[in-house]
């Protein structure tokens, strides 16, 4: 009788033991699989470096249990990336070059999200004496007159495409006019305000990402409060009936969540030293 009792004994032990790790197995195997609902999204670099990004991914997590890799690049490329059917998302900041994509069958619907805008960028000596103006096209036809050295990203970003329309709405053939004093850098926001500070230059740059900058050393914004400078961003889905590797439910998710009153309020709650970088302006 008492080894019959200790035969059940450890039986029961046993059971415990084998239930606990299987209890353990699915906590793990859940957990493996909550870590691997992960969507790409390919976006500029003005979300990634002016640190929006580094403040509204975890929360998106926090209320999804999706996780998210961007891919920071400009504009034109982030978009090229969604035509390839790399990203699952992209969030970009072209809305003519956002629309060619849509009317081209690589994205599903377009929305606004939010917007901020472009200020001109130049050194505190301002040999172009453009500080303090409003008109940007005069701004710019000043740099040029005088040549004053200003820095392009010149890589066919949100920011390259403005400053491109920028140029021809002031007149000016860059063609024709640009010489040693421009210089086309073909690198992110981040890479062309630290080039325009070794170099005393001007420059155009978000607004967001200036205000994150800490290499200012002796730049200043000088032109700023056109209307033209506005700088409006949008999010879309890559369309998965060109791409079924898309994951189509969690990157709606993500756009579902970028617009909803708690993405908006989110967007609006990020701030640099007090100052709201960004302001939310979905309309869906």
């Amino acid at each position: 009788m008492k080894r019959l009792l200790v035969l059940v004994a450890s039986l029961a032990i046993s059971s415990l033991a084998i239930l606990s790790l299987a209890i353990s197995s699915l906590a793990f195997f859940g957990s493996a699989l909550a870590q691997q609902r992960t969507i790409t999204v390919a976006s500029t670099t003005s979300t990634e470096q002016s640190g929006l990004f580094d403040f509204l991914l975890p929360r998106f997590t926090a209320a999804t249990a999706i996780g998210v890799k961007v891919v920071a690049v400009g504009t034109g490329q982030a978009l090229d990336i969604g035509r390839r059917g790399d990203a699952d998302v992209v969030f970009v900041h072209d809305k003519v070059a956002e629309q060619k994509f849509l009317a081209e069958g690589f994205g599903v619907k377009r929305h606004d999200v939010m917007y901020n805008d472009f200020v001109v960028i130049g050194p505190k000596t301002d040999p172009a004496h453009i500080a303090g103006g409003k008109d940007v096209a005069v701004a710019l036809r000043k740099i040029a007159e005088t040549r004053a050295a200003f820095v392009s990203r010149g890589d066919r970003s949100g920011t390259h495409e403005a400053e491109l329309r920028l140029w021809k709405e002031a007149g000016i053939d860059l063609a024709v006019a640009k010489g040693d004093w421009y210089r086309e850098i073909g690198q992110g926001m981040g890479a062309a305000l630290n080039m325009a500070s070794s170099a005393n230059a001007y420059l155009l740059s978000d607004r967001g990402t200036w205000l994150s900058f800490k290499n200012r050393g002796e730049l200043a914004v000088l032109t700023e409060g056109d209307r033209r400078l506005f700088n409006q961003y949008g999010v879309m889905l890559v369309n998965p009936a060109r791409h079924p590797d898309v994951k189509a439910g969690d990157g709606q998710a993500f756009i579902d969540w970028l617009v909803s009153p708690e993405g908006q309020k989110t967007i609006a709650d990020y701030k640099v030293g007090g100052e709201q970088l960004f302001f939310p302006n979905a309309s869906d």
